[in-house]
Parts: C-alpha cells; sequence; structure tokens
C-alpha cells in the first residue's frame, strides 16, 4: 500500500481536513451525552424548565454544527480519494503500456483489466473510508472512555475491559480475512479471463455447438469465486454479532454497575444515562470500525496486487538514442557490397518467447538492403510474425543482434524507432472513433491530401467514401468493417507515417487475389528508398521480391530470388505449386 500512497501527494491538505473535520464532529458527539445527563438531573429533577430549554437548544446546535462539519468532512475525503483513483488508473495504465510484449504476456489481459477496474475501486473506497472513520471511530471509543472515567472511575473499568477485548477480536478476524480476500481477486481474474474469451469467441463457440461446455467451464469458475467469497464472507460477518455481544454485554454491565451506584448515592441517575450513552457510541463507532476493517482488508489486498503490477519493471530497457547511417548514394542502390545500405540485418539471431521451453528462431543472418523489398513465407509457426516482432522491437531478442541502419536496434530511442519502423500487425485493429482519427493515430501532423494518398495506396478510398468520408464512425473494434476494409485501414494507418522501414506481417491475408494485386502494385510507387518486408502465405504477394527468405521450424530454410528458390529449394516450390492452380 504504501507505493500507492505517493499518488495521495496532491491531496495532502483534503487527507489532513477531512479526519480534522470528523474528529471535530465527534468531539460534538462526545459533549451530548453531558448535555443530556445535565438535562435529566439539573432540568427534569430539579423541575428547572428554564434550564430544560437551554439543553435543549444546545442539543439542536450541537446537531446542527454536527452535521455541517460531517458533510464538510465527507466532501474533502471524497475528493482526496476519487483523486487518487483517478491518478492512480492514469498511471497505471501508463505502466502497463511502457511494459515490453513479455510482461505484457506474462500478466495476461484480463488481470490488467481486473486491476485497472475492481482493483482500484476497491483501493478507492478504503481510501475513502479511512480518511472518514479511521481517526474518527478510534476518537470516538477512547474519548468516550475517558469521558467514562470523569463521571465514574469504578464503572469506567468495564469501559477498559470490553475495548480491549474488542480490539483482539478485530485484529484476528482481520489477519484472516486478508489472505481470503487475496485468494478471491485471483479467482476475480480468472472470471474476468473467462468473460472476456467467451465474448470475443462467440462466433466459434456458436459454429461447434459449444455453449453448454462453456457455460460449465464459466459455471465452474464462478463457483471457485463464490466458494472463496463466502469463505472471505464468513469471516468478515463474524465482526458484527461479535461486536454487538461484546458491547451489549457491556452495557448491561454498565447498567448493573450504575444501578447499584445509584442506590448508593455515589452516582445519579443522570450520570448513569450518560454512561450509557457512551457505551452505546463505542457500539455504533465499533460497527463503523468493523466494516471498515472489512472495507480496508478489501483494500489492502487489492492494492497489494497493484503493487505487484507497478513492481514488474520492463524487461526491455529504452536506448539512450543514436543517429541512424540513411545518408546513402541512390546511384549506388544496385550494389549489394556497399555495408553502408544496410536498413535492417539480424546477425545470428536466436530468439525464445517468455515461458516457452523451445527456440522461436535459431540463428537467422540475412541482411537487407536499401530501397529493397523482403519477402518472408513459411509454414505456420515457422517464425515470421516472430521476425516482424524483432524488427519493430516489441521484443528483445535473446541471442545475437538486430541492426536498423548500422547500428544495434536496442541503442535507439522508442521515439526513433517509431520514425523508422512501421508496422502492419497480423490482427487488424481500429479503435472507436471516426476514421480520420484511425488514420491520424501514427501520424498526427499528417494532412488531409496526405491521408488520402494512403486511402488510395491501400486500396481504402472507396470504402472510406461509401461510409461517408473521413469523418464517418468506426465502432469499437471496427465491427461496422469486414475483415478485409479493417486491414486496408489498417495499411493506410501505417503507410500515413512515411517510414523507411515498413513492415507488412500478413496484412493483406483477408483480401482477394485482385485487391492484393492491386495493392502490390499500389506499394510499388512507395518511395525507392523504403525497404519493405511482406511477410505472407502467398508466394503471389512476394514473388517479385528482391529476395525472399524461406523459414522453417524457427529456421532459415534458404534466401533467394522467386526464380533462384522454385530451383533450389523444395520447401517454397510445394508452397508454391500448392497454390498455383489458385492464383491461375
Amino acid at each position: 500500500m504504501r507505493r500507492l500512497l505517493v499518488y495521495l501527494k496532491e491531496y495532502r491538505l483534503q487527507c489532513v481536513l477531512a479526519p480534522l473535520f470528523k474528529m471535530l464532529e465527534a468531539s460534538f458527539e462526545l459533549i451530548v451525552p453531558l448535555v443530556i445527563a445535565s438535562l435529566i438531573d439539573k432540568g427534569i429533577g430539579g423541575n428547572d424548565t428554564r434550564h430544560i430549554y437551554l439543553m435543549t437548544v444546545i442539543l439542536g446546535v450541537l446537531a446542527v454544527i454536527g452535521l455541517t462539519v460531517s458533510l464538510t468532512a465527507q466532501f474533502f475525503a471524497a475528493k482526496a480519494a476519487i483523486g487518487f483513483s483517478t491518478k492512480l488508473r492514469s498511471e497505471l495504465f501508463r505502466h502497463l503500456l511502457n511494459l515490453s510484449y513479455s510482461e505484457v504476456d506474462t500478466i495476461g489481459t484480463s488481470t490488467m483489466i481486473t486491476r485497472m477496474t475492481s482493483d482500484v475501486n476497491q483501493a478507492q473506497n478504503g481510501v475513502n473510508m479511512f480518511l472518514r472513520l479511521f481517526l474518527r471511530s478510534p476518537f470516538v471509543v477512547f474519548g468516550a472512555m475517558i469521558m467514562a472515567f470523569t463521571i465514574d472511575v469504578h464503572t469506567a473499568l468495564i469501559f477498559v475491559v470490553t475495548i480491549a477485548v474488542l480490539f483482539a477480536v478485530v485484529g484476528l478476524i482481520m489477519s484472516r480475512n486478508i489472505p481470503a480476500l487475496i485468494k478471491a481477486q485471483a479467482s476475480l481474474d480468472k472470471v474476468t479471463h473467462s468473460v472476456r474469451e467467451g465474448l470475443n469467441g462467440v462466433r466459434v463457440i456458436r459454429a461447434f455447438r459449444l455453449e453448454k461446455d462453456e457455460i460449465e467451464s464459466f459455471d465452474n469458475t464462478t463457483d471457485e469465486l463464490t466458494n472463496r467469497l463466502k469463505n472471505a464472507g464468513h469471516i468478515s460477518a463474524l465482526m458484527n454479532p461479535l461486536t454487538y455481544v461484546l458491547i451489549n454485554l457491556g452495557i448491561i454491565l454498565v447498567i448493573y454497575s450504575g444501578g447499584m451506584r445509584v442506590s448508593a448515592g455515589i452516582l445519579t441517575q443522570g450520570q448513569v444515562i450518560a454512561l450509557y450513552n457512551y457505551m452505546s457510541q463505542i457500539l455504533v463507532e465499533l460497527v463503523k470500525l468493523a466494516n471498515l476493517v472489512v472495507t480496508l482488508n478489501k483494500a489492502l489486498a487489492s492494492a497489494d496486487r497493484i503493487s505487484d503490477v507497478f513492481a514488474i519493471s520492463p524487461s526491455m530497457k529504452e536506448g539512450m538514442g543514436v543517429e541512424p547511417d540513411m545518408d546513402v548514394d541512390d546511384d549506388a542502390l544496385e550494389s549489394d557490397t556497399d555495408v553502408g545500405k544496410e536498413a535492417v540485418s539480424f546477425r545470428d539471431v536466436s530468439f525464445t518467447y517468455p515461458g516457452s521451453s523451445e527456440d522461436s528462431l535459431e540463428d537467422i543472418n540475412f541482411v537487407a538492403y536499401k530501397g529493397q523489398t523482403i519477402g518472408i513465407i513459411g509454414g505456420t509457426g515457422s517464425g515470421k510474425s516472430t521476425v516482424a516482432n524483432l524488427i519493430a522491437r516489441f521484443y528483445d531478442v535473446t541471442g545475437g543482434g538486430v541492426y536498423l541502419f548500422g547500428h544495434d536496434i536496442r541503442d535507439y530511442s522508442y521515439d526513433q524507432l517509431h520514425e523508422l519502423v512501421g508496422v502492419v500487425m497480423q490482427k487488424a485493429v481500429l479503435f472507436k472513433g471516426d476514421v480520420k482519427s484511425n488514420l491520424m493515430m501514427a501520424a498526427a501532423d499528417a494532412t488531409g491530401e496526405e491521408l488520402v494518398t494512403a486511402l488510395k495506396m491501400a486500396q481504402a478510398e472507396e470504402i472510406v467514401k461509401d461510409k461517408g468520408g473521413m469523418d464517418s464512425e468506426v465502432e469499437q473494434g471496427g465491427r461496422n468493417y469486414s475483415g478485409g476494409q479493417r486491414q486496408r485501414l489498417s495499411l493506410a494507418r501505417t503507410l500515413a507515417m512515411h517510414t523507411p522501414i515498413l513492415v507488412l506481417d500478413d496484412s493483406s491475408s483477408a483480401l482477394d487475389y485482385a485487391t492484393d494485386l492491386k495493392l502490390r502494385r499500389a506499394l510499388k510507387e512507395l518511395d525507392k528508398n523504403t525497404t519493405v518486408f511482406i511477410i505472407s502465405q502467398r508466394t503471389s504477394s512476394i514473388k517479385h521480391a528482391d529476395k525472399i527468405l524461406v523459414l522453417d521450424d524457427g529456421r532459415l530454410e534458404a534466401i533467394g530470388t522467386h526464380e533462384e528458390l522454385l530451383l533450389s529449394c523444395e520447401l517454397y516450390r510445394e508452397i508454391h505449386n500448392s497454390q498455383l492452380h489458385k492464383q491461375e
């Protein structure tokens, strides 16, 4: 929890004023039993009507002042708690975005969603309740005990014993409840994951008639959450009844002892009523304190889970920044011997995904020169997308090195990599908003003409016109667009960046052959200094590339042109022949 308190720094004043006003309210509350005692002993007992009216007015004034002070405290507590959760959620989101793909894969999407929503809300409630009650309730409890000592020391000893036993009970329950709540929150991650997976794959589930299996799996997950919540609930449920029993026993003892001392002439009836009121105040405050303990247990459990995420440091460190060697004589681009023209080179590259026991890439070596088009092909799981991820530095290599324009990719800053490498991911993702906002995500300073040019090159201009232009709505995830349309808009978004390296990770898989052909022709119109990587399952998409890499089970099987590979590489020939009929 200490790790998160830094987000309350800007609300120090509210964090001080909220409990102070609550303690001020409690001070007025502690005066009330003395006023009532005076009203009974002097007003009613002494048949003094004037004193009765005076005490009644004082009680009314105390009530109004107490209400005003309480509302003020509530305002400051709410402002601090909401401000805290806002900053915490923003910083947590920023932290998650700064993590590399390795950490994101390890944490899991459902876990991150739970941390951002449920856990932050629990922490917010904990801060709110803490500021309102954590000082007020103990202040009233011990204040009532002290006021009882001012009335009668003998009877006040009952208060001491009762409060000591109550705090022991609360401490015991709290020590058992926190671990139970941590386990319950972990089960909530599983439920979130199950719901997210079911909603994303609802079409597949229905296609294979797996509704009953999914419902059964979901029921098992929710049953686990229910059982853990019940376990935590059973423990916390003991708080109120035990508190009530102990306090009521204390009240019985106070009334009995007070009655005996009234009979002996040591106490007055008003003083016994005051002692009873103080014990009742302790009862009310301890009930509040019990609820506070339950809320704080949940908040602390959630805070620990959030802190665990903050404790995860990105495995990839941002480079200090270097100047890419891009000054190449355009007339010399035909020569493959000029190392200064190297745009991308893989040198003895190996890579293993986190948690995997096998290499996804092993001993990969190739050079892509400035202005070349590089095709990458291979079977499913051969490592094609992994190559794309390494060029964009979504992951760091586990062996060897990736070099961009003469420098290790790890030496570049993230902003430099954004300017050097544009990637069109295998899965096209659009965001809620309009077409223009989606296109300008990668190139915020792009002009309208540049956006139109990018749309034309991506074969998406007609799509946008049919939808109503640049300001047409894009629903969440691009649901109002087909798979091929989303791919073309994603491609246009990346083309608008004008990066010297363009990586197309199977970004035309949903396109028909005719559209794919138009797209390939349009890509030839790119700046001749742009290095293009085309990852595809189709040999027709890469047959005109300057160089084709054939991957097989993480290894580089062959390198060459389309014609060379047809003669020398059996794997490439098999892939091509299997698609030949469709291409024709």
